[in-house]
């Protein structure tokens, strides 16, 4: 702990010293350009989410050949220095021995060959992109046995498509706009409205959702003719008025209205290559065979660095020219920064989840709804830290409870006192919302003001705007929405 607190008072001093040497040493300068760097780094690797410092660390594998994964290098028979060089290894500015106490994993070390770096580089280059909606459609442009006139137009609409696979302007305005002639562009856009996935080159989510039902049930069906003359009916579940001005009853407006809420208004959803499906926490906090909670790491697949003892001995050896020389110093230095700013984050992100295990036992003991107010800063000034370093640290972590995946950041908020005293945090109040929204009477749904009273029940006085507010965040629809026939 005090080692932390000790590492980021440092980091502020310098960063102190820094803002003082612009007023007054020119010589000082050299001092900025260095310590600015290796600070700027320690923040990046302390704000890093597990899948961000991975490719930090493979990144730093490719490019600073003195550092080396020790699960994936091969043993090595060590070959102790020659005793009239040991002198030379003062260059490095610390021992040998120093070096091999920073190191995250222990073990032998492994020479760094090209053989190690071509089956690396084999790695990175066996990596399969995720395919993107253009590709996926240009695919199947290609295989199309059209003119080249109606190809041509075919390009044009598909780089027109954003990334659900909608068309940026009207398809006239488009054809106007490139000079296609209508025919050739209604050709086209016939083309590929008719590629996979259903609903691409529509202009808006109302025509992808008619292309969809066209696809599967046709234009005669119920579902094509309240979406094509009732779509805002149907937002408001207007089911009355729609069974009526279709001659049909409420139950299979219902029902229609069911299988339509079953197609995507994002047909391009499934190529989105900014979206990341898979979340890696970067904590498990579960009980032991004791029952006590415990926290520990995750990071079974990150590569566990450290500093090629060849290289060490190297720059210690006679003959090698001074530039050499700096260079593989410059670089240990750089591989050593690394490995301790890793070892860092990691105890500093294990430091906040204990404390989160000491403050919210209620919690991990009885789930959400009992989640407690909790700010940042009183956790930083328990570790000795500053509020900025605590809001780094959880920013984009994930930790695995006993009841499921939950956000670092989720830990900290605000909160409201029940009657009987205890604290209860918004979290635990939009919870106790869900909660009693999904137990309602789909027939008739709690109003807000009716929530306002059943949380009153429960202890939890919030005003009526506060539950409109909540309910807005967890994204359940006002009362009148919700209702069924």
């Amino acid at each position: 702990m005090l080692r932390l607190a000790a590492f980021y008072l440092n980091m502020a001093l310098a960063a102190r010293s820094q803002a003082m040497a612009n007023l007054t040493l020119q010589q000082s300068l050299s001092q900025q350009q260095t310590l600015a760097p290796q600070m700027r780094k320690s923040l990046e690797i302390l704000q890093a989410g597990t899948l961000e410092l991975s490719q930090i660390i493979s990144q730093a594998l490719e490019i600073n050949p003195v550092l080396e994964d020790a699960t994936e290098s091969l043993s090595l028979d060590e070959a102790a220095p020659d005793p009239d060089e040991a002198d030379s290894l003062e260059y490095l500015n610390a021992t040998d021995d120093d070096w091999r106490d920073d190191a995250i994993m222990e073990g032998k070390p492994a020479p760094w060959t090209r053989d190690d770096e071509s089956r690396r580089q084999h790695l990175y280059d066996s990596i399969v992109s995720p395919m993107t909606l253009q590709q996926h459609l240009q695919q199947q442009l290609d295989l199309s046995m059209v003119d080249s006139d109606v190809l041509e137009a075919a390009k044009t609409l598909l780089g027109s498509l954003d990334e659900r696979g909608f068309l940026d302007l009207p398809a006239t305005d488009l054809g106007i706009r490139f000079g296609i002639r209508p025919e050739h562009l209604d050709a086209a856009l016939q083309l590929i409205q008719s590629f996979d996935p259903a609903g691409v080159g529509a202009f808006g989510i109302a025509e992808s959702l008619l292309l969809q039902i066209e696809r599967h049930d046709g234009t005669d069906s119920l579902e094509y003719k309240i979406v094509r003359d009732h779509l805002e009916d149907l937002a408001r579940k207007q089911y009355p008025k729609i069974a009526k001005s279709l001659g049909t009853t409420v139950e299979r407006i219902a029902e229609a209205a069911t299988r339509i809420g079953r197609l995507t208004p994002n047909p391009g959803g499934d190529f989105d290559s900014t979206g990341n499906p898979y979340v890696l926490p970067d904590v498990i906090i579960e009980r032991n065979d004791d029952g006590v909670l415990e926290a520990r790491l995750t990071g079974e697949h990150l590569p566990n660095l450290r500093i090629n003892n060849f290289y060490k001995d190297l720059i210690g050896m006679t003959g090698m020219d001074q530039k050499s020389r700096q260079y593989l110093r410059d670089q240990i230095r750089d591989g050593h920064n690394l490995i301790r700013s890793i070892s860092l984050r990691q105890e500093t992100i294990l430091a906040i989840a204990h404390k989160l295990i000491e403050h919210q036992t209620e919690f991990f003991s009885k789930g959400p709804r009992h989640l407690r107010p909790l700010t940042m800063n009183t956790i930083a000034n328990e570790l000795g830290m500053h509020g900025t370093t605590v809001s780094r640290a959880v920013a984009g972590k994930y930790i695995l409870t006993p009841h499921g995946l939950m956000e670092m950041r989720g830990f900290f908020a605000t909160g409201y006192q029940n009657q009987d005293g205890t604290e209860v945090s918004n979290a635990g109040v939009r919870n106790a919302i869900q909660q009693l929204v999904a137990a309602e009477n789909p027939e008739k749904p709690l109003s807000d003001q009716a929530l306002m009273k059943a949380l009153a029940k429960q202890g939890v006085t919030v005003a009526r705007r506060t539950v409109a507010k909540y309910r807005e965040q967890i994204n359940i629809l006002p009362s009148h929405l919700r209702k069924t026939f």
